[in-house]
């Protein structure tokens, strides 16, 4: 069996790679977990954007938000990373594939 291949290609085109056994299906564990590594990585990268950036007093402001900004950015990596994010869930769910095929542990 081959790994994922490294440029996108069709739907039709992967079904039929996985329908002649040419392609390993990607394990949901394996996928699920590589997005929610992305999420993370994103929400710690947008907190440390978002450090330098006071509350805004024109739409409510004050301690509330302060103490919701952290669920909020949470919220923004997730919505990131499960609409495509910036690749890094990809690469990594192909590196384990690729463990995995191998007979690595992960």
């Amino acid at each position: 069996m081959t790994s994922l291949p490294s440029t996108p290609v069709s739907a039709e085109t992967a079904l039929q790679g996985l329908r002649a056994g040419q392609v390993r299906a990607p394990d949901p564990k394996t996928a699920n977990a590589a997005k929610d590594f992305e999420a993370v990585f994103l929400s710690e990268m947008f907190s440390h954007m978002f450090e330098g950036v006071d509350v805004d007093p024109m739409f409510g402001g004050g301690g509330g938000e302060k103490m919701f900004r952290s669920m909020m950015i949470q919220e923004y990596g997730k919505n990131m990373a499960k609409h495509g994010g910036i690749g890094i869930s990809d690469q990594l769910q192909k590196m384990m594939i690729q463990m995995q095929e191998k007979g690595q542990s992960i």
